[in-house]
């Protein structure tokens, strides 16, 4: 935008002052064409008189006439003095009296003739006619330097192209000062609408922009409002839903798991009722949709919350990952995996129920994607050298390492998509766990990676998801 205004502000001032321009060296051509004629009509007056200069001839042939130059003739030439002067020739054009400097020229006829002629740098207009004289018949030129046409093209660079081309240049250096200075408000514009985040649909005060871009930033201002309404009326009753089944899901949840205790005792044989087992998969279904509540609910404060308007909180990691640790120990005992800890103290900045859910997301996914007797290690701390892409700082980082099946490296980009399930994985799952993680990482401006916890063999195994976050000042 500011390049285009100035190109077209540019334009519009050298198209005008070039139009001045080839007017003005048209008119000075004119004037100088004007000036060239009067000149030689002046010459051409000017000739007879000199004539009339000669009084008496010479007392030989050889020797000049005698000479008493006309007053207008004498006035001439010393008002033009370095730049004028006559010659007096023989009619076949040898040299008599005047200046030699002069080139000889034989007129055919006895009218004026006109020609120029090149003298130290200096261009002549000459006048030269054959005349009877009381001398005899002579032939008398008159040569003038001050030819306007000789002069035209100096002319026409001294004041008409260098003048010019100043103001072209003092044009181009004030159009540039002035659009940038009138354009900061629409560059401020840009740059305020570019830090936005996705979630921030504020209003744009209009008094802080120019009159003329007031009625976009009220268009904007409305766009803005409308779009806002609408996701915010599509969180809200993905919130308000989740939140609503959460409660009877609870309910209904708690009904299934007494049902699935009481019938869970074996009848005759060893076997289960058929009854019993309905009531195994009633609960299976019921756990499932009350896990897939909660994460959209999860997910929904993680969209719904406008992190530019809170402030961020001291998160001590080390804490963060021991009570993390505590909720899932039931569940990972139950499968006989190993879950510990390797953790260091380690604060960062940031919103800790939103880092508690990524990591309790993280560790539920390894928990339960992970085969029975395997193991599951959650770690934190400083990182020990700077990780690629990222400037040697302080930093520390978030993980969470399995020994499951892992991901394939092809499919680590769609596995942070939601509801997306990786091909062929075994288990119960809505797709869920690490979208939200990947969200909360965008909210915190931490990279989220994900990466085989090891090798054997040239064959990739485990997964270990990694957040690295800003050291908390």
């Amino acid at each position: 935008m500011k390049f285009g205004l100035q190109r077209r502000l540019l334009l519009l001032l050298l198209a005008p002052l070039s139009l001045f321009a080839a007017v003005s060296i048209y008119f000075d051509y004119q004037a100088a064409g004007d000036a060239a004629l009067q000149q030689d009509q002046q010459l051409r007056r000017l000739a007879p008189l000199l004539a009339d200069s000669v009084i008496a001839g010479g007392n030989t042939p050889s020797d000049g006439p005698v000479m008493l130059l006309a007053p207008s003739v004498a006035e001439y030439i010393k008002g033009r003095a370095g730049f004028a002067g006559y010659r007096v020739s023989n009619a076949t054009g040898a040299y008599l009296a005047g200046d030699a400097w002069i080139s000889p020229m034989v007129p055919t006829t006895r009218e004026p003739e006109f020609h120029s002629m090149e003298e130290d740098g200096v261009t002549y207009r000459v006048v030269a006619q054959r005349v009877s004289t009381v001398a005899g018949e002579l032939i008398l030129q008159l040569a003038d330097g001050s030819d306007a046409r000789q002069q035209w093209v100096r002319s026409v660079f001294f004041k008409v192209l260098l003048p010019n081309l100043i103001l072209v240049l003092a044009a181009a250096f004030a159009v540039n000062w002035a659009v940038t200075r009138a354009l900061r408000p629409l560059l401020a514009l840009k740059e305020a609408v570019e830090r936005r985040s996705p979630r921030d649909l504020g209003a744009i005060d209009p008094r802080s922009t120019p009159t003329e871009v007031q009625p976009l930033v009220a268009s904007l201002n409305r766009l803005f409002a409308l779009v806002n309404d609408q996701a915010e009326g599509q969180r809200r009753f993905v919130a308000d839903a989740a939140h609503q089944l959460r409660t009877p899901l609870a309910g209904l949840q708690a009904q299934v798991e007494a049902w699935a205790q009481a019938a869970n005792a074996p009848a005759a044989g060893g076997q289960l009722t058929l009854s019993a087992d309905k009531i195994m998969r009633l609960r299976s279904a019921t756990r499932r949709t009350s896990q897939l509540a909660n994460q959209l609910l999860a997910l929904s404060r993680a969209d719904a919350s406008n992190m530019s308007g809170q402030a961020m909180q001291r998160v001590d990691l080390k804490d963060l990952c021991e009570s993390v640790l505590a909720l899932h120990l039931d569940a990972a005992s139950a499968k006989g995996i190993d879950l510990g800890l390797e953790v260091r103290f380690a604060q960062v900045s940031g919103h800790e129920w939103l880092l508690r859910e990524l990591l309790g997301n993280l560790v539920d996914n390894a928990v339960k994607y992970t085969a029975p007797g395997g193991t599951v290690t959650i770690r934190c701390g400083h990182l020990q050298g700077p990780p690629d892409g990222l400037p040697v700082q302080a930093r520390v980082f978030l993980e969470v390492e399995d020994d499951g099946p892992g991901i394939p490296a092809l499919e680590r980009t769609l596995a942070l998509e939601r509801f997306y399930r990786v091909p062929g994985t075994v288990g119960e799952g809505n797709g869920l766990g690490l979208a939200i993680a990947d969200e909360i990482a965008r909210v915190h401006r931490a990279p989220l990676t994900l990466e085989p916890a090891g090798s054997r063999d040239g064959m990739a195994w485990g997964l270990r998801v990694r957040l690295v976050l800003q050291l908390s000042a």
